[in-house]
């Protein structure tokens, strides 16, 4: 089930930046990618993961200028 183009409209990076998020492919997957940060979320069954312990951490972090 994909995410709602609107709902992406609206969510962003739970880092302190806040930044946008971006939809991507990843190993066969869908995930949420910080703009900033580089961060990756998981969407499982359609809901996006934006618990900062489930990503996977961008070069320099989560939350952390790429």
């Amino acid at each position: 089930m994909p995410l709602a183009p609107d709902l992406l409209e609206r969510l962003a990076c739970p880092g302190d930046d806040h930044a946008p998020l971006e939809l991507q492919q990843r190993d066969g997957a869908e995930v949420l990618v910080c703009t900033v940060c580089r961060s990756s979320f998981p969407i499982e069954d359609g809901i996006a993961v934006l618990l900062i312990d489930e990503a996977t951490p961008g070069p320099n972090g989560v939350g952390v200028p790429a």
